[in-house]
């Protein structure tokens, strides 16, 4: 066996990193400790080749390049291969905050990802080793710090869970479509039909964005902002109320007047003349 092991004694702050290692496996090698670790440990590969395996999951081959994850509580069997074992890295880290962050990527739910070499993630975390090989200082301490969120920020940017990649598209979306009503609610021929066209979205699919959201469906948005831009014109200007109602929207004062009421309670004449 030809590596390195270092319990970790510097000022941790919120990162909680407990210790590093790196080994060159001889053929076959396999780890005859506890299989259930207590906390978190990262491996990655820097040569050679490997099974791994965990509890629940198929065992696969991983490679120079790929990374592992050992969860805290979870059952993992790893072995170099016989003809061109592994040599590999790894810090352990544990903590709340450690597995809210993992709960973000991939790697967490797979427990590995393949040929991360050319990533960011691969990046910081090989400066995070580095980092974390150097002798404890106050600087030194602040700079393991910020590596490791730098770490977990790409690693959660990079390798997002498929929630997180759905959830940032319907954010995505959402904001599309609240700018294309704001933008075009003065335009009669702006509706929930013209937006889903925009957008390439159901009908179904908008009300469920709209009402998860914002708790309102997008067709009483729309009304929100023309009678919130009607309000501001019959407070402001001197325009008729069907110049009003042409200029929010609208194609005739009657359906206007109709839908002002009861948006408030008042017909537009009534709410102008109550306001000043």
């Amino acid at each position: 066996m030809d590596g390195e092991y270092r319990s970790l004694t510097g000022t941790s702050f919120e990162s909680k990193i407990l210790f590093i290692g790196q080994e060159n496996c001889p053929p076959n090698y396999f780890f005859r400790g506890n299989n259930v670790r207590d906390n978190y440990v990262i491996h990655y590969i820097l040569d050679g080749q490997g099974t791994f395996s965990s509890a629940n999951r198929s065992a696969v081959t991983l490679k120079k390049g790929d990374t592992f994850l050992l969860p805290k509580g979870v059952p993992c069997f790893y072995q170099a291969d016989g003809t061109n074992p592994w040599k590999y890295f790894w810090i352990g880290l544990s903590g709340t905050k450690i597995k809210t962050m993992l709960e973000g990527s991939q790697l967490l739910d797979r427990r590995y990802l393949r040929q991360v070499q050319g990533s960011q993630f691969y990046a910081s975390l090989t400066q995070l080793f580095a980092a974390l090989k150097n002798q404890s200082s106050l600087a030194n301490d602040i700079l393991v710090e910020s590596l490791t969120y730098q770490m977990f920020y790409h690693l959660v940017t990079e390798y997002p869970t498929k929630a997180a990649k759905s959830s940032g598209r319907a954010a995505d979306r959402l904001k599309l479509a609240v700018y294309y009503l704001q933008e075009n609610y003065h335009d009669s021929n702006c509706n929930v039909e013209s937006l889903c066209h925009h957008l390439g979205l159901s009908r179904s699919y908008l009300y469920t964005l709209f009402k998860k959201n914002m708790n309102v469906s997008a067709q009483r948005y729309l009304t929100h902002l023309r009678m919130e831009g009607a309000i501001q014109l019959l407070k402001a200007t001197d325009k008729t109320v069907q110049e009003i109602a042409h200029q929010v929207g609208y194609r005739d004062e009657f359906t206007f007047s109709k839908a002002f009421k009861r948006y408030n309670g008042f017909s537009p004449s009534a709410f102008r003349k109550n306001s000043k």
